[in-house]
């Protein structure tokens, strides 16, 4: 049961940055973890945002800052960025795993720091310790991604905390895992992922949904991989987080 979760009149969002990024919120302890908290404290709503492996990226913490500070005063946000890999997340030069030792150190980052299970188990605590943290927030939605697409999966499963979910170029797509998402959902997968589990997915999903693909974007454009000085990278990494907007808009 696709449903459009955005409609053709986009919210305003702030334009990216090429480089040089310079944060709008701040670094706080959150349930024992360091956090990159922007948005207005008078907000409502929060977005909890999961990384990607290569963790605190400049373009992840730009797109924490758009969703916090786009142009709708009718809907706003306080966006969270934990860190779950405390400090030692995946180094860039892993990716991709061209070689034996790259594939290893990949593998065993996944085994260890980077389990899914083991993440997922501290999400529920980790909303907790936000909405103490900031006693205003009501309603919270999830964003994961890559590596942390597959935790918003298997963390938007019945007696999910959360309102509202969505996924950018996420990794591990499992259709196993739509089946049991009770939540509305949004997934923009680029052009690498597998677009037969991404359709498998879809078809799997029993809750409103938007799905689209962003077939000339690579894996982990809206994150640590954008090449934001590349004008077409830019332009489409916009739109994705204003696709993201009229999404929690509708839904959160």
């Amino acid at each position: 049961m696709a449903q459009h979760g955005h409609s053709e009149a986009c919210c305003s969002v702030p334009p990216a940055v090429a480089k040089d990024y310079k944060e709008k919120g701040k670094f706080v302890e959150i349930g024992g973890l360091k956090t990159y908290a922007t948005g207005p404290s008078s907000a409502t709503s929060a977005i909890l945002i999961i990384y990607d492996i290569f963790g605190y990226s400049p373009q992840a913490i730009q797109g924490a800052d758009i969703l916090a500070h786009a142009d709708d005063e009718h809907h706003q946000y306080q966006v969270f960025i934990p860190d779950f890999f405390e400090g030692k997340p995946a180094e860039y030069d892993w990716y991709p795993p061209d070689t034996k030792e790259k594939g290893e150190k990949l593998g065993a980052f996944f085994q260890g720091p980077a389990a899914p299970p083991k993440n997922a188990e501290k999400v529920p605590q980790l909303v907790e310790a936000i909405k103490k943290y900031s006693p205003k927030i009501e309603k919270s939605g999830v964003l994961g991604m890559c590596w942390g697409g597959k935790i918003v999966s298997l963390t938007s499963q019945s007696g999910t905390v959360f309102s509202a979910a969505a996924e950018v170029h996420p990794a591990m797509v499992d259709p196993n895992d739509a089946k049991g998402i009770s939540i509305p959902i949004c997934m923009l997968p680029s052009g690498d992922e597998d677009q037969e589990a991404v359709k498998g997915f879809q078809e799997a999903l029993n809750v409103p949904n938007y799905i689209e693909t962003f077939p000339d974007q690579v894996h982990g454009w809206m994150a640590a991989r954008g090449d934001l000085e590349n004008e077409k990278v830019k332009k489409e990494y916009e739109r994705g987080y204003s696709v993201l907007l009229d999404f929690f808009h509708k839904h959160l």
